[in-house]
This record gives structure tokens, sequence and C-alpha cells, in this order.
């Protein structure tokens, strides 16, 4: 991160009122160059291993390509690209093999030393940028009810209550299009921001005010633990899987600064 900056971390997975667990979360700190941190969320789809096997590919991809990246060289934007392509290539192989035909979500985001950012998302998985307790950006969601609200037809809180909601247009491993290439640049991040990486399992019960508020005020471990709580109270004993991955930025305390 920038002179005078740090970085905190957290991430959360449940398994809800599901039967199995198939989303998959990870925030990973570059091997070799400290600032640099990738956060990743994967919400794998189709039968009770096909679903696990397409999120742990995701997982498996980001970490690999992950390690090979050198921040003073590389893009970040191509290198989030190829885990999308090759984690996606990867599953529709798995898929020659399995009984249901597997598929995921992608989110993730990059941090490189310099504080900017990048970041992709293909599904419904989403990421925030929270500065203060104020939302800047969100992904918006590659599924059939986005292009209702995209049309008019439908609100946010009639999409998120609307019967085809797990409706997906775009994610990893679907044989009939290729998967959404969506990426996002934020040329600096500030003390105060918040990244949140996080599967509909999570964002479906909130607000982004609600989300924001509690991001802003908590370090992310608890603020992890108080979503997650929040949520699974309000699934009512329907909860999908669920997954976050938070990424702070916070000032130095002013000796370290001067250290």
């Amino acid at each position: 991160m920038t002179r005078g900056f740090r970085l905190s971390a957290a991430t959360g997975l449940h398994k809800g009122d599901r039967a199995y667990q198939q989303d998959q979360v990870a925030v990973i700190s570059h091997p070799r160059t400290v600032g640099c941190v990738l956060g990743i969320v994967a919400d794998g789809m189709g039968g009770r291993s096909g679903g696990r096997k397409a999120s742990d590919q995701v997982l498996m991809t980001a970490n690999q390509l992950f390690a090979r990246y050198r921040p003073d060289r590389d893009d970040a934007g191509a290198l989030l690209r190829q885990v999308l392509e090759d984690a996606h290539t990867v599953i529709k192989l798995t898929a020659v093999s399995s009984e249901q035909e597997p598929h995921s979500t992608i989110a993730a985001f990059l941090v490189n030393p310099n504080g900017a950012c990048a970041w992709i998302h293909a599904g419904d998985s989403r990421i925030y940028l929270f500065r203060k307790d104020q939302m800047l950006e969100r992904t918006r969601d590659h599924s059939y009810v986005q292009v209702l609200i995209d049309r008019g037809e439908i609100t946010e809180h009639e999409a998120n209550i609307h019967p085809q909601g797990n409706i997906l247009l775009g994610c990893l491993g679907m044989t009939s299009t290729p998967p959404p290439v969506d990426l996002h640049f934020i040329p600096q991040l500030e003390p105060g921001d918040v990244l949140m990486a996080c599967s509909d399992g999570l964002w479906h019960y909130f607000s982004p005010q609600e989300m924001g508020g509690v991001l802003a005020t908590q370090p992310p471990r608890m603020a992890v633990q108080i979503l997650v709580d929040e949520a699974r109270r309000r699934a009512r004993g329907t909860g999908d899987n669920l997954s976050l991955a938070v990424l702070k930025v916070e000032p130095l305390p002013k000796d370290e600064d001067r250290a």
C-alpha cells in the first residue's frame, strides 16, 4: 500500500440452511510483494459436488496465477481476466466427467501496493466500494432480474423477491455463451475505503446503507461476523450459502507513519 496506509482484511463463510457448502472465499497476500492483495468469492452451482468443484477451480486458478503476478511489471486487469478465462475453461473440462453441469460466479478484486485497484466479476456475486459509510460503486449482476431493473420494469427491492431471481445470464462454466468480462479500475483507494466481495447469500438481505454503516464502524473481522449473523437471522431458516471478503484501507498511527 502507499506510504501512510495499511490494509486489514477478513473473510466469512457459512453453509446457511443448505445441505452442503458450494461457496468459496479467500483474501490472498502476494507471496513476494507487501501491500498487494487479491480478494475473491466464488459461488458454485451444479449438484452436490459439481458446484463445489467449480468454486474450488476458481480459487485454485486464482492462487496459481496470482503467485506469478509481478505488480511492478504486470497489468492487474490482464491478470484478473486470465483468472476468469482459465477458470471458465477448467470448469467446462470438469463438466465432461460430471453428472451435472458445474458453474460458478466470480467476484475478485486486486489491490496493488500503490493503492490502485482493479476488479472483475461474472454472475451475481458482487463487489462493493464504500467510502466511509457511503457506497460509491458496485458491480451490476449478470442476471435476468438485472435486465428487468435496467429496463425499468421492476425495482431493486422487487428483484430481491422475484421468482426468477436466480436465473443468471453469464457465469463461469456455461457451454452456450462465454463468460462476461466485466473489468473495472479504481486509480487510487483512500483511507476509510472498504472493498467487499460477496455472494448473493449475503447481499440479498441488506441495503447498501446497512452494509456501509457496519463496514465503516467496525474492523473487518467484527464487521464480517455481524453481517453473517444478521443475514442468518433474516433468512429465517431458508438461507443460501453465503461468503464475503472484506478489505479495509486504514491510516497508520502517527508514530508508525513517522517511522
